[in-house]
């Protein structure tokens, strides 16, 4: 049998395994993936049918019945409310993907399985999570950013300045300390506790530039957030317009 032939036995164990994730609440993705392992195909494949199939059984209430799924759920809720556990999971797999190289909006999609809707609820969830500790946490002379638009960077662009910057505090930190050795040989132990009042300077410059860092990071989701937010309201602006075409 070629793998494009779909039998209605591979549909029905489709949608049931959806149903099972579902009520897991696991990742839709995870649901392709393992249907996709168990039936020789792609996982892109599977997902694709599945949407496919799912707008053809609303078309075709007979054959849906026929194949005993229940359509009602399969459909998208749009007000569904996290509990406090599916929360802390879903806040811990996505630092756990952070931690991993992943950029926040990537870990959020892939535990999305690729629904850019709920890719952008994980997004606002884990947001609203950094909104909430930073509140908890860092000073009340937070510095404010302009509406204006800026460049865009990545996580890692931003990973790569902030360690930039902490090298070259450390690099001065040390030249400042071997100048200072050199000129008071005579008194190596005031040098050496001088040395360590510096160091704790500098662990406090380190931790302003964490700070900044969190900020920035921040921004820069929110920045990503409108510009996924903006695509989103074209692609149905432009939807919008081809129905209107159709229907006159």
């Amino acid at each position: 049998m070629k793998k494009s032939c779909w039998k209605d036995s591979e549909v029905l164990a489709l949608f049931n395994k959806v149903e099972d994730v579902k009520k897991d609440s696991k990742p839709l993705k995870s649901a392709f993936v393992e249907h996709a392992v168990k039936y020789g195909r792609k996982p892109n494949s599977v997902r694709n049918y599945y949407y496919f199939q799912l707008e053809q059984l609303k078309k075709d209430i007979v054959k849906s019945k026929k194949l005993g799924i229940d359509l009602k759920k399969h459909e998208k809720n749009d007000i569904q409310y996290f509990s406090p556990n599916q929360e802390s999971k879903l806040i811990e797999n996505i630092e756990s993907l952070v931690k991993k190289g992943y950029s926040v909006r990537k870990a959020c999609l892939e535990l999305s399985g690729g629904d850019l809707n709920l890719m952008l609820r994980y997004q606002n969830k884990y947001r609203n999570f950094l909104l909430k500790n930073q509140k908890q946490t860092l000073p009340n002379n937070i510095i404010s950013f302009s509406s204006r638009q800026k460049p865009l960077l990545s996580d890692a662009d931003i990973n790569s300045l902030f360690l930039g910057l902490v090298r070259l505090v450390k690099r001065s930190a040390v030249e400042e300390f071997s100048n200072k050795l050199k000129d008071q040989k005579e008194s190596a132990n005031q040098s050496l506790r001088q040395m360590l009042v510096d160091l704790n300077k500098k662990d406090k410059e380190i931790d302003k530039l964490k700070e900044e860092l969190v900020k920035l990071k921040l921004e820069n989701s929110r920045l990503v957030q409108n510009m996924m937010k903006i695509k989103c309201e074209k692609v149905q602006k432009l939807k919008n317009s081809k129905n209107l075409v159709f229907t006159n």
